[in-house]
């Protein structure tokens, strides 16, 4: 089922800026048991995307009752929701509209069919060639834009590989091709800074949260491929998935740690509360 402004129907306007320009922003969300996990943090975040784009926000309350009204339709226990908000229509050119009416789109998708053995086993991830370019101004923003990742999981078909790794332009490391990444070294969770690229994830924060409370210090900055297959553990996140150990990068191997699972306990028990008690 799909909403577009609050109505059940299948297609926008040719001339939706998020069609011609990529011009908007989304969240992809897990739905479990009729429910949007941490739904509140993830409209926060579309509301600060919407602030950086000068996008008007349709909302918290009004998206938040059309997903509960998307959700009541759900044929299985779990599902995801994807929510877009673009800058609407406005004719030929860049130049925004003087008069914005933002375009919401709503969406629920089956629950990608993961093996268990990924969360619990690890994964296998390799180095993408394609880069990430270099944009303050967009860094962080889940942005419609998303070519760089589209051409870097476009790299593989192997499906004995379950993740690309993304570098930036200077050979910094980023992110996945979909997920947040981050490693252990000497009891120190490290991820990278967000300030040029990257996706800055509802489930990297929240894990960074956790962390900080549980006294595991947590270092954001910048680092080579070579640091990274160094590491004691890794692993990869984002909002459906949760968190996947990754088991080896190219030829490095590494083990599914206790720092990492400990990390899985905590997150599960938080999305578990927040299904109840939205944080």
């Amino acid at each position: 089922m799909i909403l577009i402004n609050g109505e059940s129907k299948e297609y926008i306007e040719i001339s939706d800026r998020g069609f011609q320009y990529g011009d908007g922003l989304f969240e992809t969300i897990e739905v479990r048991g009729g429910h949007v996990v941490c739904l509140q943090r993830h409209l926060e975040r579309l509301n600060s995307g919407c602030l950086r784009l000068h996008i008007p926000f349709p909302g918290a309350e009004l998206i938040s009752l059309e997903a509960e009204k998307l959700c009541r339709s759900m044929p299985s226990n779990r599902a995801v929701l994807k929510i877009i908000v673009t800058r609407g229509s406005g004719g030929r050119g860049y130049r925004p509209p003087d008069v914005i009416q933002a375009t919401r789109v709503l969406s629920l998708h089956p629950y990608p069919d993961y093996p268990t053995n990924y969360s619990e086993q690890g994964i296998v991830a390799r180095f993408c060639a394609t880069r990430l370019g270099l944009n303050p101004a967009l860094a962080g923003i889940k942005h419609l834009n998303r070519l760089e990742q589209v051409m870097a999981r476009a790299e593989w078909t192997d499906s004995a590989i379950q993740e690309g790794l993304m570098l930036d332009i200077n050979d910094h490391v980023i992110e996945g091709t979909m997920t947040n990444l981050f490693y252990i070294k000497n009891n120190n969770l490290y991820t990278a800074a967000l300030k040029q690229s990257g996706v800055a994830g509802i489930m990297r924060s929240i894990i960074m949260m956790l962390s900080v409370e549980q006294g595991l210090p947590v270092v954001e900055h910048m680092f080579t491929s070579d640091q990274l297959l160094s590491a004691d553990e890794v692993f990869v996140c984002n909002s459906v998935i949760g968190i996947w150990p990754i088991k080896q990068i190219a030829t490095t191997h590494f083990s599914v740690g206790p720092v990492t699972q400990s990390i899985q306990i905590q997150l599960s028990e938080f999305t578990s509360r927040g299904i109840n008690n939205e944080q």
